[in-house]
């Protein structure tokens, strides 16, 4: 089962192929209701090296670091070995 944990945001690396679909009217709402109703959905990230790559949640990571965080809420995603 996946932990839910706060990440650093200084530590997250966005891929490029990712970053390019960021909508600022869907980060500006995504912030509004984060001020209202904290984070509710952790993002998903994994580990690469010694940082993390995002794999989903591009949206809440810019609306929560727009809005001054540190840190968000994220699960990490490892790899299985078979």
């Amino acid at each position: 089962m996946l932990e839910k944990k706060p990440y650093p945001i200084e530590q997250i690396y966005v891929p490029v192929r990712r970053a390019k679909t960021l909508d600022q009217q869907r980060v500006l709402e995504l912030a509004k209701d984060i001020l209202k109703n904290g984070q509710r959905t952790p993002i998903q990230l994994r580990i690469d090296d010694k940082r993390f790559v995002l794999i989903e949640g591009l949206h809440r990571l810019e609306a929560i670091r727009a809005l001054g965080g540190d840190t968000i809420e994220a699960y990490l995603v490892r790899a299985r070995m078979h």
